[in-house]
């Protein structure tokens, strides 16, 4: 049977600043504004392409009431899939200055197959991961 749930649409992260996240995800992670959302006449939610993922910053503190009730930047942990060698993710948050937290550590992806991750930080204390896998076919590392 197939499930219904075939991937994760997109992933909302609560921002102190949103210009100063939208440049540290644009600059280190080559992501581009899709689009931006309007809230009391400012810019307070901007959408995010990052690969195929989409990320959604949501500026702290605006107005609208949002279904997560609670949102607080700092408390996401996302997991980006990096295909390519994870020397050159390495070598990629050097070159922006982005201190490595953790890595390169084996793990497995969600498809059960090994890879290496190294773990940083988004100006928000957000927890990051780049996942490159390592076994198998299409050898990434």
């Amino acid at each position: 049977m197939t499930h219904p749930i075939s991937r994760i649409d997109h992933v909302a992260i609560t921002v102190a600043d949103l210009d100063r996240s939208t440049r540290f995800y644009i600059d280190v992670l080559d992501a581009a504004i899709v689009r931006d959302y309007e809230i009391d006449g400012r810019v307070m939610v901007r959408q995010l392409r990052i690969g195929g993922a989409m990320v959604n910053l949501h500026q702290a503190g605006h107005s609208h009431p949002l279904v997560a009730g609670r949102p607080t930047p700092g408390a996401v942990d996302i997991c980006f899939r990096w295909e390519g060698p994870i020397a050159a993710a390495q070598d990629r948050l050097a070159r922006e200055g982005v201190a490595i937290e953790d890595g390169p550590s084996e793990r497995h992806a969600s498809n059960g197959a090994a890879g290496l991750s190294v773990y940083f930080r988004d100006p928000d204390d957000n927890l990051l991961e780049l996942l490159t896998i390592t076994d198998g076919e299409g050898d990434r590392a």
